[in-house]
């Protein structure tokens, strides 16, 4: 089930990576009125360093110092094929924190490996957590305490709604679902459009419509107690305009094509774990 959460008093949260997500997060936390001198980062790029020190007054590391052992927690926000020897780099500082890690693909074997600590929660968010409406999965190593789970979910909900997965291999479908489709929904957004300027809108127009009709029927689906099969039945009249369009893509099959979109993007985040978490 979907949740979010009040953010309870958190102690001091280490980000080791200060890119788009970990300022997404840093973001939500200091609205949420934690305090920016309780959060540290370490960034190798200069201008994503001021950048956070401009948007956050977070005053970014080059690289791993000692004062990173006052993080109780550490979330990793680095890419997959840096995380190994980010891990190497930070180890001796954060061998008593809870981490909780927002890399793609890379599983918690690897993480706890690497780092020495089996208290380890991974976590897929996606890009709509700019906005306060992200979806995030998250999974915790059986180490990890009740308590701990709730300060992660805390961090994560200041950045929209989350779930608990019970098995590792599933953020792997959650990858390819939530975690990558954001693109799935532009990539339409910009088919619509498309066809909207072919038939005599303008963009503007096509754009605000297009874009008007995926947040409406989004609300519509998630305030509905009926599955979506219901609610497109409820749209098409057989032999009107939304059925003409439905045996369009059907003819295509359009749908077969998603659905192995998806498993390419789940197979992707399968090698990804494989080729970076050695």
């Amino acid at each position: 089930m979907s949740q979010t959460t009040s953010s309870p008093s958190l102690p001091t949260i280490a980000f080791i990576g200060g890119g788009n997500m970990a300022s997404v997060i840093m973001g939500g936390l200091i609205r949420q009125g934690h305090a920016a001198s309780n959060i540290e980062v370490v960034e190798p790029y200069e201008p994503t360093r001021a950048g956070l020190l401009h948007s956050y007054g977070i005053a970014a590391q080059e690289s791993p110092t000692a004062a990173l052992q006052r993080a109780q927690i550490v979330v990793w926000a680095v890419k997959p094929q840096t995380f190994k020897d980010a891990a190497a780099a930070t180890r001796a500082h954060t061998e008593g924190a809870l981490h909780l890690s927002v890399a793609a693909g890379i599983r918690s074997d690897s993480i706890a490996k690497w780092l020495g600590s089996e208290r380890i929660v991974r976590s897929m968010p996606n890009t709509p957590a700019l906005v306060g409406k992200g979806m995030t999965a998250l999974y915790a190593r059986t180490a990890v305490s009740a308590a701990e789970r709730q300060s992660v979910q805390a961090i994560m909900a200041s950045t929209g709604e989350f779930l608990w997965v019970d098995a590792e291999k599933q953020l792997d479908a959650v990858t390819a679902l939530s975690g990558s489709g954001p693109a799935y929904v532009f990539y339409f957004l910009e088919a619509m459009t498309r066809a909207g300027v072919g038939m005599g809108l303008s963009e503007q127009q096509a754009h605000q419509l297009a874009v008007g009709t995926f947040v409406g029927a989004s609300e519509l689906a998630r305030r509905s107690d009926e599955p979506p099969a219901v609610l497109r039945q409820r749209v098409t009249s057989k032999g009107g305009t939304t059925y003409a369009a439905l045996t369009s893509l059907e003819r295509d099959a359009v749908g077969e094509a998603f659905v192995r979109a998806m498993q390419a993007a789940e197979h992707r985040a399968q090698e990804l774990g494989d080729e970076f978490g050695a």
